[in-house]
């Protein structure tokens, strides 16, 4: 116990901070890793004081909505990829550096993923080069940012000053020229740019955008990696012209396009793969009567059923069942009590069909060779 928990002082793990303002990036960045609360069996619960029981109660439900980072095939396949570009970017100032987009479907984790890679990419490179720049700033590697909706060229510049927290007053002119001056003093490397689905899609508005984002990438030694959902649909990367004039579009040839799947149970090996993320969350959980196979067996289908595959989903789907598990003292997942959590409309909307397929044997996420076995 803390000594301010001594003195009566809970806070709980908590991490209230925003990655798009540079303290929430180093708070996100440079956090600790948290402990796993310990497993208590139901005697051991029955035991603890009510306010030591709050406090379990408390830490048990910051550790499940803050699962992982897990690495699942999807990640580590991204992060790969992204590595490739980014690490392949050491050109010289005069050069633009290739962009990435990483353009799926909502619910997949793929902010996630990048700002675990943005993440990992900070800290190694505060390892090699040290946490201040031979002119004694500190070093950013990493800036993040999410755009809002039908973000024009201005906002999306006073977007990287707020990151900065410089002043965003001025034309998007003068704030560009702000932020290049930061970028160059605190070294940083990588724009990471979410939600890039909200800039203005007018067509005038696209080709502008698509010369500003080209106009980055030529004066910011940085390398761009973009977040959306539909991004090559809009016409972005094609800078808004007309089929018969995209091989013209610099953006598209300057930009990688990278995506992400969701979980599928159509080859023997997917269904290994969701049965190996299934095991991985069950490990994590704290709950008392938790028991080996809670959903990697019992919940296979099920959860599958329920998230139809999109790693959000499970994960927002588990969070609340545990949250819900320890409310009722239920203390493990099953059907039952997984029927009265509530999930994404997203995940209702493709339920029906999936589980329709699932209960009539047509789909199974279960993988034959664990079936043969038990057979056996």
């Amino acid at each position: 116990m803390s000594r301010a928990e001594e003195a009566g002082v809970f806070e709980g793990d908590d991490r209230q901070y925003s990655p798009t303002r540079l303290e929430g990036w180093l708070a996100f960045a440079n956090g600790p890793e948290r402990s796993q609360p310990e497993k208590l069996s139901r005697s051991q619960l029955a035991a603890l004081s009510p306010a030591a029981l709050l406090r379990h109660n408390d830490r048990r439900a910051v550790w499940h909505a803050n699962l992982g980072p897990i690495k699942t095939p999807q990640l580590l396949h991204l992060h790969d990829e992204l590595a490739e570009i980014v690490e392949s970017n050491r050109h010289d100032g005069d050069k633009a550096k290739p962009a990435a987009l990483v353009d799926a479907y909502p619910g997949l984790g793929k902010s996630t993923a990048v700002l675990e890679y943005g993440r990992d990419f900070h800290r190694a490179q505060i390892a090699l080069r040290g946490e201040t720049t031979p002119q004694g700033h500190r070093r950013v590697p990493v800036l993040y940012i999410a755009l809002s909706g039908n973000t024009r060229i201005r906002g999306l510049n006073a977007a990287i000053c707020r990151f900065y927290g410089l002043p965003t007053r001025g034309d998007a002119d003068a704030l560009a020229e702000r932020a290049k001056d930061a970028v160059l003093s605190l070294k940083t490397a990588v724009f990471i740019i979410d939600d890039i689905h909200f800039l203005d899609a007018s067509a005038r508005a696209t080709a502008a955008m698509a010369n500003h984002l080209k106009f980055l990438a030529n004066t910011f030694p940085v390398t761009l990696v973009y977040i959306g959902v539909g991004v090559r649909a809009r016409g972005i990367l094609t800078e808004g012209l007309s089929p018969d004039q995209t091989l013209h579009a610099q953006f598209g040839r300057r930009t990688t396009a990278l995506s992400l799947r969701p979980f599928q149970v159509d080859t023997e090996e997917r269904r290994l793969e969701w049965r190996r993320l299934l095991l991985t969350i069950e490990h994590r959980l704290v709950l008392a009567e938790k028991y080996p196979g809670m959903l990697a067996d019992d919940l296979s289908d099920y959860l599958l059923a329920r998230s139809s595959g999109h790693f959000a989903s499970l994960m927002a789907l588990i969070n609340r069942g545990c949250l819900r598990a320890v409310r009722t003292r239920h203390e493990r997942l099953d059907a039952g009590l997984m029927d009265q959590v509530n999930n994404d409309a997203a995940a209702e909307e493709a339920r029906r069909e999936l589980a329709a397929a699932l209960d009539a044997g047509l789909l199974t996420s279960r993988p034959q060779t664990r079936r043969s076995r038990k057979s056996a």
